[in-house]
């Protein structure tokens, strides 16, 4: 099982903040550092203020060396397609081939409202959102020439430039949705995710996409199946507990509902979800300054996730 970080800076953190995380975490040897796509803080001043996901993810990129980098997940709604495929495909060149694309239909309203962002009913959003994957990996993909026609974008004659230096950006799509999310998936996505979702919710989303991709014609044994978990780990209980108070969050939820614990719960609870097919985990690190944090995961978590499997 892969293990990789997953950033939440909305809810406070400057450039130097998930600079300091995905330089400690690429030291690790952790798979990726990752940050989520927001504007908004939830339950929090958010202070200093949001950062743009592929602003940060470009200085990243000629910040570190090795790690690769992504998000969980980009809305749709943020951007048109055009400029995001350009976007990203920059932001691969600037990082030597490192980056993956996590995408979504978008669903913080609080956010959209605050900062002027269009928030179409659900049903648009997620028309929006195919639409998206369409053209952003049809202009990676073409030679020239790309035309593309929908309801809410079209293309015209584009040379789909510039090309990112992967030859195709990994793509994630997530989430529980039981009908539209696993066939744009089947469709689209080299990666599954499933966000916070326990065991028994991830059994059943991975049985719908299967069923997708075998509609589809796909071999499902092509895509990779992950979670994203919160994580809060401690040497001992008394540890676990100060860094779980630490963040605000309840010590018995997160034991419950995320990798948490002494370093042997935490590894019981990826190998509950290794046991259903989950094959990568994007840990969910909540107090950025807490550095020490993430050389306890890599000193007990990632030996003893090399040898977790389905």
């Amino acid at each position: 099982m892969d293990l990789r970080i997953f950033t939440e800076p909305q809810q406070g953190a400057t450039y130097d903040d998930l600079l300091a995380v995905a330089l400690r975490a690429e030291q690790l040897g952790f798979g990726a550092f990752f940050r989520s796509d927001h504007y908004l803080g939830m339950g929090t001043d958010g202070l200093p203020g949001p950062s743009d996901a592929w602003i940060t993810l470009a200085g990243l990129a000629r910040d570190t060396t090795t790690i690769r980098l992504g998000t969980l997940m980009t809305s749709a709604t943020f951007r048109h397609p055009g400029p995001l495929a350009i976007s990203v495909a920059g932001v691969d060149q600037m990082s030597g081939g490192r980056v993956e694309l996590g995408i979504g239909a978008g669903w913080f309203d609080a956010e959209h409202q605050k900062y002027g962002i269009p928030f179409p009913a659900t049903g648009e959003r997620f028309d929006r959102f195919e639409e998206q994957l369409a053209i952003i990996t049809g202009l990676w993909a073409t030679e020239g020439g790309f035309t593309f026609e929908g309801d809410h974008y079209t293309v015209t004659d584009s040379p789909g430039l510039p090309k990112p230096t992967q030859a195709k950006p990994p793509v994630i799509i997530g989430g529980t949705g039981p009908r539209r999310t696993p066939a744009l998936a089947a469709a689209y996505a080299d990666e599954f995710n499933l966000p916070f979702a326990d065991v028994d919710t991830t059994v059943t989303q991975i049985q719908r996409v299967t069923r997708a991709c075998e509609d589809a014609g796909r071999d499902p044994a092509t895509m990779r199946w992950s979670n994203a978990l919160t994580v809060c780990v401690g040497a001992d209980e008394a540890e676990f507990r100060r860094r779980a108070e630490a963040t605000g969050r309840d010590a018995d939820d997160l034991l419950a509902n995320g990798v948490a614990g002494t370093p042997e719960q935490a590894v019981e609870s990826l190998a509950r979800y290794a046991a259903v097919g989950s094959e990568r985990v994007y840990l969910q690190v909540l107090d950025l300054a807490d550095l020490d944090h993430l050389d306890l995961l890599a000193a007990e978590l990632v030996p003893a996730a090399d040898s977790l499997g389905p």
